[in-house]
């Protein structure tokens, strides 16, 4: 198992314990295009003697949520302490570390923009307050026109008010201004999607900004240190081809399931202020 790193189920949440496609990658783009996509964890999973007998370390998000929660450790009890989890994933992995650190949980709507024809590789992302945050790379490397970054961002931010309307109603976002807020996803393959949330949340002026992560890949951890206050991890492997590999069940994540969560982390929040 790759060592512990610090950068400065079903039901998860039950309380508990099509935009064009580009005409397809010349020889030349492929293997670019291949190696992009294993990154973000595109491709089928591997067998353990595929990826060198490596075994997965966590059996759902709730076990790694608990792990996350242990390296947050720190910030238990603290008034200033406000959990952003992306959904879906990282909202049960969100919820224990809440629960852990007895802090307050809410969602941070973010949509990755995947590649035409090739969806599960992230070209950028957008969040919440009109931010879009493009990956360079996947773009010249794949030559993706700019319409067609146009007609993702379209359909994403039509999910994206959806999404926000489902999971919080008339509830207000919370406020951010001068708190520390973690932020918390379920893992981390190219960082497109958590660098938009941070540059969105950056506008907001809250006093610190720590990404938390169950499992991350090398290379990008050493990029979201760079763009954040701190950076905290369980595993931050080399060997990485997504995020799926590190977890027994990694099964979709519903709305339901979301709203679940917060339900019971306000409950416990109220429970915590004598309030039930």
């Amino acid at each position: 198992m790759p060592p512990l790193a610090h950068f400065s189920g079903r039901n998860q949440c039950a309380p508990s314990d099509n935009a064009r496609t580009v005409a397809a990658p010349g020889p030349a783009v492929k293997p670019r295009l291949i190696r992009l996509i294993r990154l973000a964890g595109g491709f089928p999973s591997a067998s353990n003697a595929d990826i060198g007998k490596m075994t997965s370390s966590f059996r759902n998000r709730v076990e790694a949520g608990r792990a996350l929660a242990k390296k947050l450790a720190r910030y238990t009890h603290r008034p200033d302490v406000l959990i952003l989890a992306l959904p879906r994933g990282g909202v049960p992995v969100g919820r224990e570390v809440a629960r852990a650190l007895h802090a307050p949980l809410d969602v941070f709507l973010v949509r990755k923009l995947g590649v035409p024809g090739h969806e599960e590789l992230a070209m950028g992302a957008i969040a919440t307050g009109g931010v879009q945050v493009l990956n360079e790379e996947v773009v010249k490397s794949l030559n993706i026109p700019n319409h067609a970054i146009a007609a993702a961002a379209a359909r994403e931010q039509r999910e994206l008010e959806r999404r926000e309307r489902a999971y919080r109603g008339n509830r207000p976002a919370p406020s951010v201004a001068g708190r520390t807020v973690i932020v918390i996803d379920d893992g981390i393959a190219t960082g497109s999607t958590m660098l938009a949330a941070v540059e969105a949340l950056r506008r907001q002026r809250p006093a610190r900004i720590v990404i938390a992560t169950p499992v991350a890949a090398r290379d990008t951890a050493a990029k979201l240190g760079r763009v954040a206050d701190e950076f905290i991890a369980v595993l931050t492997p080399v060997d990485f081809s997504g995020v799926g590999q590190w977890y027994d069940d990694f099964s979709q994540t519903t709305d339901e399931e979301v709203r679940l969560c917060l339900r019971v982390a306000e409950q416990i929040q109220a429970e915590n202020r004598g309030e039930v």
